[in-house]
């Protein structure tokens, strides 16, 4: 998992935390603030994890036309 993706998951566990002690305490105004900060920190951790999968994939891709048009 990448670098950026291990973050905004660490502050997705921490944001869940944060609205349930929120909901919890009967702050039911701040509770919803701390799930639309899930939503937020859960779609950056999908992100970075798909671009890291798409970096990967066009480096592969690179690599076997490199290696094709050298053999070729």
């Amino acid at each position: 998992m990448p670098r950026l993706a291990l973050y905004a998951f660490i502050v997705c566990l921490l944001t869940v935390a944060a609205a349930v002690v929120s909901f919890a305490r009967g702050s039911w105004g701040l509770g919803i603030v701390w799930i639309l900060l899930v939503g937020l920190s859960s779609n950056m951790t999908w992100y970075y994890v798909r671009r890291a999968r798409a970096q990967k994939e066009l480096r592969a891709a690179l690599a076997a036309q490199a290696d094709h048009s050298a053999t070729g």
